[in-house]
């Protein structure tokens, strides 16, 4: 009778209703139970030029044909023009050693004599630039925004484009990732110069017009310390008074309010008209009209570029 029993018991009857009610696993021991591994992340490499072509089909596009050839024709119009144009100003040029040339006029003495009564700056080299050739300082207040906005467009990250930049940018998150690691040194060094740095920038930008200096060197030392302040605290705390927003207003503001003064003081002068501009006592802080609030833009503009090239080449972003 036990011989029959063991028979049932391990016949493959018995182990079905045993595994059907529950009270055994058949595949218990002959089944390995892995963690199933995390898929990894497929980078996809997105190859512009393909996109392109299958998104626009630029072999068969004829709008796309005809746009490159007028752009390429255009591009050799404007070349050929700025070469006709700039040839036709080399003809009317003064012949060299002539007594009428410029380098022989009376203007230096005109600077030298009739400045500090013109202008009111006792510095004649700040008069010149600010009141005689505003517009000159203008332009090249306009070159150093025009230089940082084309940094800004080269080598700036955005959210958007490709995988790399997008990799570059989250890897970048960290902004201590390439900087000194709380370098107490640094920062305690830094501490006592910035302040120092802002003000002497302020001072040479405010006497501009009584001592050498002005809103180019003042607005280079107050960049450089903008830059120290950023290397020894990093983005993080910079950004808490000095972003892109701030950089676009200053320099937007300060731009505007140059070209407005000085073309409201060049039409009254052009017009033998009274500006309403006093120049105020040679000498004193608050005098030479124009100069001195022409002087604080120029040194804006400058402290900002500044800052915005290292951190756009630094970082690629503000």
């Amino acid at each position: 009778m036990s011989r029959l029993k063991n028979n049932y018991e391990n016949s493959r009857f018995h182990r079905f209703e045993a595994w059907m009610a529950g009270d055994t696993d058949i595949l218990k021991g002959k089944l390995e139970i892995r963690r199933p591994e995390e898929p990894e992340e497929q980078e996809i490499e997105l190859d512009e030029t393909k996109i392109n072509a299958a998104v626009y089909d630029m072999v068969h596009n004829r709008e796309l044909r005809a746009f490159r050839i007028l752009y390429r024709l255009a591009s050799v119009i404007l070349c050929l023009t700025l070469i006709a144009v700039l040839l036709w100003t080399v003809v009317y040029l003064p012949k060299f050693g002539e007594p009428d040339n410029p380098i022989n006029n009376e203007v230096s003495a005109r600077y030298i004599e009739k400045g500090v009564e013109e202008t009111g700056a006792t510095n004649f080299v700040t008069g010149m630039i600010l009141d005689y050739r505003a517009f000159d300082t203008f332009g090249e207040s306009c070159v150093l925004f025009i230089a940082a906005t084309c940094v800004q467009v080269l080598l700036r990250l955005d959210d958007s484009g490709s995988r790399e930049k997008q990799k570059k940018k989250r890897a970048e998150e960290n902004d201590r990732i390439y900087e000194p690691k709380n370098d107490l040194i640094l920062q305690k060094v830094s501490c006592v110069l910035v302040p120092l740095l802002f003000i002497f920038g302020i001072y040479i930008i405010l006497n501009g017009h009584l001592s050498p200096g002005g809103g180019f060197s003042g607005g280079a030392v107050i960049g450089s310390g903008l830059i120290l302040y950023l290397n020894a605290f990093g983005f993080k705390k910079t950004e808490r008074f000095f972003t892109d927003r701030t950089f676009r207003r200053i320099t937007l503001a300060a731009l505007t309010f140059y070209c407005l003064a000085k073309s409201y003081s060049f039409f009254t002068g052009a017009n033998h008209l009274e500006s309403g501009i006093p120049l105020g006592t040679p000498g004193a802080i608050l005098s030479s009209g124009l100069i001195l609030p022409l002087n604080i833009c120029v040194g804006l503009v400058v402290a900002c570029t500044m800052y915005a090239f290292y951190t756009l080449f630094r970082k690629g972003g503000m």
